[in-house]
């Protein structure tokens, strides 16, 4: 394959729409990484406990499983712009109060906790609508090249926020991530608004209400090959995605300071970077015929990388004078695990967008960011109760191997979604 065969297919960026939407992704992304990483953090000072940390987990699920199946009902029931602009205008609200109570100088975690369960609120809204657009925007053929796209941009910010909050926490403090947030955002709410009307074809008739979040449930019920993508990503994420133990990790293990710091923001870079470099180097996405076979096996690699990574810390640990060596090792499984991880999601999401019908889009993927975005929360709460039992690096490592082992059975109980092949549109 030659280099531009290799590098990220372009074509969505054609589509005025998805382009608006785009560029204003790279802007909002950024923002959106300091409150992230923000949060976190601001708990960790306060508290000086991962359990703590880990329970945004549990705070950002319930909101997430909830908001996400009944938003996915109203997205399929209401004009998608305008749902669009209210989610994004509700976003913009809850930054602002994060910048509030930190200004005010507030210590109180449930405070902070409560917070983020209303901000992944407008979140689990948002994003299932968000999706549901892009069929209705671009063809097909683009989906994979679009969801490969929009990956890289918000992975690039995820590389972007954790490096400036982590360098800007111990000078400026918390208030002036959420400040920066929350301006960011006028960015999509600018791109949402000039979007077209999008009433959705065929529309349910009724209130939704959790008779349609039903239906859009029985509907995957009778598709197994988009029900075991699901599962899949609940394998890798909830065993695999050692987020929550950041904070501890590089203050333990790598010796940074309590609150932010360079070890800090790279652990919370690594994956976002691994991201970006799959997503730069993606044109393949856009050819692989095997997209079943092709899942498992990044997933594969994922938990592998995870493995690498527990045992880096464990030898942080075990010989503090090599801390920075480790470090860079660790950062590096990070990275490894990332690319992979974007190439599985990439293949993952065009398979839901594309074999679904538009009246019942918004419910699926409802469910699909219950499962993409609650997955890592549900990690956080078992990672960080694993940590403070067995340690942070076992806590990593074993992670790992159960996502490994975890996705071989899946493999072998569902081999149609291993068989799963679409025939690959040609690159243009």
């Amino acid at each position: 394959m030659s280099l531009r065969g290799l590098l990220a297919d372009t074509r969505p960026l054609r589509n005025d729409h998805f382009r608006r939407l785009w560029t204003a992704n790279i802007v909002t992304v950024i923002g959106a990484q300091l409150t992230v990483v923000a949060v976190p953090a601001q708990i960790y000072a306060d508290t000086g406990s991962s359990a703590y940390v880990g329970l945004t987990g549990l705070f950002g699920l319930v909101p997430l499983v909830v908001f996400g199946l009944w938003g996915g009902a109203l997205a399929d029931a209401f004009d998608r712009r305008t749902m669009l602009v209210v989610t994004t205008l509700g976003l913009i609200g809850t930054a602002t109060l994060f910048w509030l109570q930190a200004a005010l100088g507030s210590s109180n975690v449930w405070l902070l906790l409560c917070l983020f369960a209303v901000q992944q609120a407008f979140f689990a809204v948002n994003q299932p609508t968000r999706s549901a657009v892009l069929p209705r925007l671009l063809t097909p053929e683009e989906l994979p090249a679009a969801n490969s796209l929009s990956m890289t941009v918000t992975q690039a910010g995820a590389i972007g926020g954790p490096l400036l909050a982590g360098v800007l926490i111990p000078f400026t403090g918390f208030a002036w991530l959420y400040a920066v947030d929350a301006v960011c955002l006028l960015a999509t709410l600018w791109a949402v608004v000039r979007l077209p009307a999008l009433p959705v074809v065929g529309a349910p008739t009724g209130t939704p209400g959790l008779r349609s979040v039903v239906e859009g449930l029985s509907y995957l019920r009778t598709q197994p090959v988009l029900l075991m993508s699901f599962v899949v990503d609940l394998i890798a994420m909830v065993f695999g995605m050692p987020r929550a133990l950041f904070p501890q990790i590089a203050h333990e293990s790598f010796l940074g300071p309590e609150s932010g710091g360079l070890a800090f923001a790279l652990l919370f870079a690594g994956i976002p970077a691994g991201a970006v470099v799959g997503g730069v180097f993606s044109g393949w996405v856009s050819l692989v015929e095997g997209q079943g076979r092709a899942v498992i096996w990044c997933i594969v690699v994922w938990g592998l990388a995870m493995v690498g990574f527990g045992l880096s810390v464990f030898a942080a640990d075990a010989l503090p004078g090599s801390a920075r060596l480790w470090l860079v090792i660790a950062v590096l499984l990070l990275v490894v695990g990332g690319a992979a991880d974007m190439a599985s999601a990439a293949f993952r999401t065009s398979m839901l967008q594309s074999a679904a019908e538009d009246n019942v889009r918004g419910r699926l993927q409802g469910i699909f960011i219950v499962v993409v975005a609650g997955g890592p929360r549900i990690a956080d709460v078992i990672h960080g109760a694993s940590a403070a039992m067995v340690g942070t690096a076992a806590a990593a490592a074993g992670g790992g191997v159960l996502v490994v082992v975890g996705v071989v059975i899946a493999a072998l109980a569902v081999p149609s979604f291993v068989r799963y092949r679409i025939t690959a549109p040609a690159r243009v």
